[in-house]
Formats: structure tokens, C-alpha cells, sequence
């Protein structure tokens, strides 16, 4: 039996595999340190072969993604000087790989797939947790929370974030319809239940955050192009300096308190000093990709023990840009942030000069959620994360759309000259 190429590769027409493929990669993402390698080996044979199908379509022109790779590139670079080469030579290449299969992704599936997707796996994640997870004791403040099938509450927060996005984007944004819009009511139950569950503060807060920020966009929509960008500016100031004035104003201390938190937030900011200092050691390129919570060098063992972490590994600065510094050093830093504000901006641009773009809303939202978190998490650093999966889908989303719309220089049109 043949398939049609465009049941694989064609976006408008894949949208059963593309779904299918999308959730379980959020499910492989979420789980893969519980089932091992297998189930990684299952996300790059839901992506790879479709290179062999029809490579030209499916690839493009990695040229044009030059940006895009940059990062990952230069963790594979860093092997050369790595305090840990053979562990920096094998994350690096899982990064790169990692990237590509994103791209990958970014070509066959559309929005309305990627939405579909992200439900499913969403609410295939959280309903294992529900199922299978355990509450877990904090050593640093005392307290048990539910961390679902998860080793950290944060995780099973980030995937019950990324359903209530998911499922906005299917009831407000015009998305779905039907059983699809019945799918996402679920899924904001299943994600809320789990976010009271977690105490989450982190999650709960960029979820907040991000639902308020994507209704006024959707507000936005109602206006003109040159109406809407002037009072998203206004917006904008309005927003920093109502941010200032909380924090100065006692805010911080106040809205940390109502989630049982401390000022230290449950002892961060111990670790982003130390991840300073650590940065401070190789400032421009870094110790290398992945180079420090390596077992037996003497500054991750020390963490690991203040922190209470037995099992040391799994644990990182919560900050991603002191994480990638360390690693990867200033010019890194630079580079993955280059990555996420491109795209952020990008989407952000076009959201507000079309008339109206469901593709930019949605990306631009998943974008905001990834920026939002990097202060507080490591989401986009690594390989085989939903996190890193959505910047670099949405990074080349933003990419493709520049090129189809870029202007094509004029053919010239050669008259016949009589004899």
C-alpha cells in the first residue's frame, strides 16, 4: 500500500500523524528519564524518516536558519575546551540533533496541528501524573507537594502551563471547534487541578501573566495595525512602570508571601550568586555545554549537598542565563538569547501589523511563556525538553515566514525588436 506524500509531509493534509507525533514527543519529552533511550529513539523515528520522503521539502534550506543553529553550534565547538569533553561532545550533539528534528516539525505541521498536538500530549502528560505521581517533601522549606510523575513540581507546572495554552488558543483564538473545543475544556480543568496541586508558584504566576498578555492581544485584533502597535507601546510602559513601582514598592515581598515563599525564593538566589561566581571563572566561552553538574568535580558535589539533591543530577541554577553563561560563557548567553528575542519580537511583529494572524498569536505566546520562565528555570538549554522543542518549531515558523514574504526582485521583461 502507498501513502501519499502529503499524509506524512503536507501540512495541510498530515494532520492526523502531525498531531499524533506532536503529543507523543511532548509525552517522550516529559517521561523520558523514567522509560530511557527507547523512548528517545522513538521521538527521532517519529521525525527523522520523514527526510527520506521528500528531503528538499522537508529540510529547506538550512542556510537561511544559520541564526537559529547558532547556539548549538557553538556547544559543540565548546568540546575543545570542556572541563568534561565526552559529556559535552554527546549533549551538544543531542542538542543539535534535537534542533533539527524541531525544524523538522516546523515544516510539516501547522498551527491547528501543533494546537491539536499539544492538547493531546498536554493531557496525556498530566494524566499520567494524576495516575502515577507522589507528593514530595521540600527539605529547604518543609512543606509536600504533588510532583506528579515528575522528580520536581516545576515540570508537571510547566506542562499544566503549556495546556492552558494550548487549550486558549483553541477556544479563544478561533483554533477549533467541535470536540476539539470540548478536548480543551478538559485540559484546562486537568492543568488547573494540577496547578493547585503542585503549588507551583512559578508556573501559576507565568501562567497568569501569559493568559492576561494573550487576551490583550486578542483585544488588539479588534483595532488597526497603527492603533494597536501605539497602545501596545502604551501598554508596554505602563506595564514596566506598574512592575517597578510593585517592586520598590513591596509587591515582590507581598506576592511572594501569598505562595508561602520566602524573599530567598526556597534558596535560588543562593544558587544564581554561586552560578555567578562560577560564570566569573571562564567569563567569554565558558567550562563548556553541559560541563558542570558532572559527578565528582568538587563545586557540583558541594550544590548537590546544601541543596539536599542525593540523587545528584537533575538539578541546575534556575536561571537560564547564568546556566548557559557558566557553560557556555557571555558569547553563548548571547547567542540563545539572540534566538528567543528574535523570535519573541518576530511574532510580536507580526502580530501586530497583520490583520489578523493566528500562527504569530499563538507562537508569540508560546514564546512569552519560554521568556518569562527563563529567569526561573532552564527550559530552553537543554536537549529532549518541550521547552527548547517549541523555541526552535517557532523560531523556524518565524524564519520560513520572512523568507515567503520577503520581496522577489523584478524578472525583466524582454520586448521582440522587429528586424
Amino acid at each position: 500500500m502507498r501513502i501519499a506524500k502529503a499524509r506524512l509531509i503536507g501540512p495541510s493534509g498530515n494532520g492526523a500523524y502531525g498531531a499524533l507525533a506532536v503529543a507523543l514527543s511532548f509525552f517522550v519529552f516529559a517521561y523520558s528519564f523514567r522509560f530511557g533511550q527507547a523512548a528517545i529513539l522513538v521521538y527521532y523515528a517519529l521525525w527523522l524518516p520523514l527526510v527520506a520522503v521528500d528531503y528538499r521539502r522537508v529540510l529547506g534550506n538550512y542556510a537561511h536558519y544559520l541564526w537559529i543553529f547558532a547556539f548549538a553550534l557553538l556547544a559543540c565547538l565548546s568540546v575543545f575546551w570542556s572541563a568534561a569533553p565526552g559529556t559535552t561532545a554527546r549533549a551538544a550533539l543531542q542538542y543539535l540533533s534535537h534542533i533539527v528534528c524541531a525544524l523538522i516539525a516546523m515544516r510539516v505541521v501547522d498551527t491547528r496541528t501543533l494546537v491539536r498536538g499539544g492538547l493531546i500530549g498536554t493531557g496525556l502528560v498530566l494524566v499520567f501524573s494524576l495516575v502515577f505521581g507522589v507528593y514530595h517533601l521540600d527539605p529547604l522549606d518543609g512543606t509536600y507537594s504533588f510532583v506528579g510523575a515528575f522528580a520536581s513540581k516545576n515540570q508537571l507546572g510547566f506542562y499544566a502551563s503549556l495546556a492552558v495554552l494550548f487549550a486558549f488558543a483553541a477556544l479563544f483564538l478561533g483554533v477549533e471547534r467541535g470536540l476539539w473545543r470540548l478536548a480543551a475544556v478538559g485540559c484546562v480543568l486537568l492543568a488547573l487541578y494540577c496547578l493547585k496541586a503542585s503549588q507551583s508558584a512559578t508556573s501559576v504566576l507565568t501562567t497568569a501573566a501569559v493568559a492576561g498578555l494573550c487576551l490583550s492581544l486578542r483585544g488588539l485584533e479588534l483595532l488597526a495595525p497603527f492603533h494597536r502597535k501605539m497602545l501596545f507601546a502604551a501598554l508596554a510602559v505602563l506595564a514596566v512602570l506598574a512592575g517597578l513601582a510593585a517592586a520598590y514598592g513591596g509587591g515582590y515581598e507581598m506576592l511572594l508571601g501569598a505562595f508561602g515563599k520566602d524573599a530567598t525564593l526556597t534558596g535560588r538566589t543562593y544558587l544564581w550568586q554561586q552560578g555567578i561566581a562560577a560564570a566569573g571563572e571562564a567569563p567569554f566561552f565558558g567550562i563548556g555545554y553541559q560541563a558542570f553538574w558532572v559527578q565528582g568535580f568538587a563545586e557540583a558535589e558541594r550544590l548537590w549537598a546544601a541543596f539536599f539533591i542525593a540523587g545528584r543530577s537533575g538539578f541546575h541554577f534556575h536561571n537560564t542565563f547564568i546556566a548557559a553563561t557558566v557553560e557556555t560563557g557571555l558569547v553563548g548567553c548571547l547567542l540563545l538569547t539572540m534566538v528567543l528575542l528574535v523570535t519573541l519580537g518576530g511574532h510580536l511583529a507580526r502580530l501586530l501589523s497583520a490583520a489578523r494572524d493566528v500562527e504569530a498569536l499563538v507562537l508569540f505566546t508560546v514564546a512569552a511563556l519560554l521568556a518569562v520562565r527563563t529567569f526561573v528555570e532552564i527550559d530552553i538549554l537543554n536537549p529532549y525538553h518541550v521547552g527548547s522543542f517549541l523555541l526552535y518549531f517557532s523560531a523556524g515558523k518565524l524564519a520560513d515566514g520572512r523568507r515567503r514574504n520577503a520581496p522577489r526582485p523584478a524578472v525583466p521583461r524582454h520586448r521582440m525588436v522587429p528586424a
